[in-house]
């Protein structure tokens, strides 16, 4: 008896199904790119319940005759390649001939199209793969395809989808991104019978960024458009002001695909070198013109991603063409000069000033005269070679701290202030020292205190222990601060409210995809706020952060927030001082900040003693 048969044409189906038709999502694109390739000029896409209920897409594109409507749902069948050539030319959304088999698979498939010349359309319905009917209907020219109940045939691909809300989102993110490739294209966005957005034919590309993204993105963004040896790169790239702290916003098409690809991202991400800070990305909407032979997009099942012939040169290129528009817009900024305000001589206060008699300076003797600069720099980095192996230390505190920390420690972790203990401490402050350093005398040493470590380890766990005891403490905002999110990450912040509001926010929801920052957390200054949620809305987007685990996520929101702690502006008083020692010693873990590296340092007295080449100063002062 044979082993091997083929396959049942619905199982097929389904299986193609799996590799095509990953989320409803997946369903809209497919649908929009055969609008797209049917010439269509207005394109409306109607969705309900995050598109597992319904789906509609609707075009004006030429339709399709009674016999292509039948012949559209076999398998591999298409009208854009007939040979293996024509894989090397394309240039068109899809070619494959497998979406409307596989979709038709795992829904309740209703097609209805009709060409401009035809007196009327044709109406198929599938269900889960079954031929119901096929008859006549009437409709105005174009296709009109309706999905409902999808996965219908597969109940266990239902349990890998997300919620609605999430679902909902990767729709709206899908259409924009086609709307995007497609100005010229009208297109409208329903869910559950309301309007998302509805953009007619755009003259310009930064129009209809300023209709899906908004007027503030529009206006900060650089228009660039070169070619080199066939290669054309144009479309619009922010400003270094305008950066995000994910790369979602960094879009790409090649001939006017919406494409995942490494070489286009690294491209911008290294042109915007030196211009954004470390850990930020910028914003791009770039789209690549090239013959379709030097480009191969047949890589991917969904056709998400690509593969360039030369890859190096297309990523030269774009580096070249980046760093020409960044260079431009320096240029432009740095020409910008101070306007210098003269006021008349009879609005300025004349200040009189007594002469002061000049005292003739004390000439300094030889062994006392100042290094010349090339000797210092010696001086300097014999200081820095030797001091290396005390700071290389991995517990680098002498035991004088470390007794300091045991016997400050209080019954319970929450850093609370203790003045009784500063003096138990014994601790001399003698100054400040490099802008960040406080040094103490403490009897058996030298100590030098790094600020900014002590705050950043205060502030690290008393937001993780008031995040346990539920006490981390809100402060209302006189007037809301307003947040507009794209649809994913809305509905991201959607489903974690109540975590952020666990964080000390108070944020509400005010329409769609946008929100009210209504009031911030205590150790957050309210001009941050917004961009410290978008950031922690990123990390939940790239799975970095999951809410659901609260515990492990309040360690990543309290790293982020002691960021913002920057190198103290001015001296601390010897008051503040010991305010800061008190809590910094009242922490669970005061001698290292949250990263690991030492908040204060020890230089021990017989180290001292060492270093001055006086091992026995002790026992000398003893004799006399």
């Amino acid at each position: 008896m044979a082993k091997v048969r083929l396959l049942p044409d619905h199982v097929a189906n389904q299986i193609a199904a799996g590799e095509v038709i990953e989320r409803p999502a997946s369903v809209i694109k497919e649908l929009v790119e055969n609008s797209i390739d049917a010439g269509a000029t207005r394109i409306e896409v109607e969705f309900r319940s995050g598109g597992t209920s319904l789906m509609r897409i609707e075009d004006n594109g030429c339709g399709m005759s009674h016999d292509d409507a039948l012949l559209a749902l076999e398998r591999h069948a298409t009208s854009k390649i007939q040979k293996v050539q024509d894989l090397d030319g394309l240039t068109t959304m899809g070619f494959r001939g497998e979406a409307l088999p596989s979709i038709a698979s795992v829904s309740r498939f209703q097609l209805q199209t009709r060409e401009t010349d035809a007196e009327s359309g044709t109406e198929v319905l599938i269900d889960g793969g079954k031929m119901v009917h096929v008859r006549d209907c009437g409709m105005p020219a174009g296709t009109r395809m309706t999905i409902s109940k999808l996965f219908n045939t597969v109940p266990a691909r239902r349990k890998f989808l997300k919620s609605k809300t999430t679902e909902a989102a990767h729709i709206v993110q899908c259409v924009r991104l086609y709307a995007l490739a497609h100005p010229e294209i009208g297109f409208s966005l329903l869910d559950d019978g309301r309007s998302l957005f509805q953009s007619p034919a755009c003259s310009s590309l930064k129009t209809r960024i300023a209709e899906i993204f908004g007027k503030q993105i529009a206006n900060n963004l650089l228009e660039i458009d070169a070619e080199e040896d066939g290669l054309r790169l144009r479309g619009l790239i922010g400003k270094p002001s305008l950066s995000r702290s994910s790369r979602h916003e960094m879009l790409f098409f090649v001939n006017n695909r919406p494409v995942e690809n490494k070489t286009l991202s690294y491209a911008v991400v290294e042109s915007y070198y030196g211009h954004i800070s470390k850990g930020r990305y910028p914003v791009a909407f770039l789209f690549l013109d090239m013959d379709p032979e030097r480009v191969d997009v047949n890589v991917h099942p969904a056709k998400r991603e690509i593969r360039f012939r030369e890859e190096a040169k297309t990523r030269g290129f774009a580096v070249r063409t980046l760093l020409e528009a960044l260079k431009a817009e320096t240029e432009s900024y740095q020409s910008i000069k101070p306007v210098e305000v003269r006021l008349p001589k009879n609005d300025v206060a004349e200040e009189v000033v007594e002469p002061i008699p000049e005292t003739p300076a004390p000439r300094p003797r030889k062994a006392e005269a100042p290094l010349s600069k090339p000797k210092r720099r010696l001086v300097q980095e014999s200081k820095t070679v030797e001091s290396s192996p005390v700071e290389a230390k991995p517990e680098p505190v002498a035991p004088a701290a470390r007794k300091a920390a045991v016997d400050a420690k209080p019954e319970v972790s929450s850093p609370q202030p203790k003045t009784e203990e500063t003096e138990s401490r014994n601790w001399s402050y003698l100054g400040w020292a490099q802008g960040e350093f406080a040094t103490f005398d403490t009897g058996d040493g030298v100590v030098l205190l790094s600020v900014r470590a002590a705050e950043q380890r205060i502030l690290y766990e008393r937001m993780i222990n008031d995040f346990a005891d539920k006490s981390i403490r809100c402060q209302k905002l006189m007037l809301a601060q307003p947040l507009e999110l794209d649809p994913v990450v809305s509905a991201i912040l959607e489903e974690s409210l109540d975590f952020f509001t666990r964080l000390g926010f108070e944020i509400a929801p005010f329409g769609r995809n946008f929100f009210r920052i209504e009031g911030t957390p205590t150790w957050l200054e309210s001009e941050e706020a917004e961009e410290f949620v978008k950031e922690m809305l990123a990390l939940l987007r790239q799975g970095s952060m999951s809410a659901d685990k609260s515990d492990l996520a309040v360690e990543l929101v309290a790293k982020q927030a002691i960021k913002k702690i920057r190198r103290p502006s001015s001296e601390l008083s010897k008051g503040e001082i010991d305010t800061l020692l008190d809590k910094l010693f009242a922490c669970d873990k005061p001698l290292t900040d949250p990263e690991g590296r030492p908040s204060l340092i020890e230089i021990s007295s017989g180290e001292i003693d060492k270093r001055f080449q006086r091992r026995n100063r002790r026992k000398q002062d003893e004799l006399f």
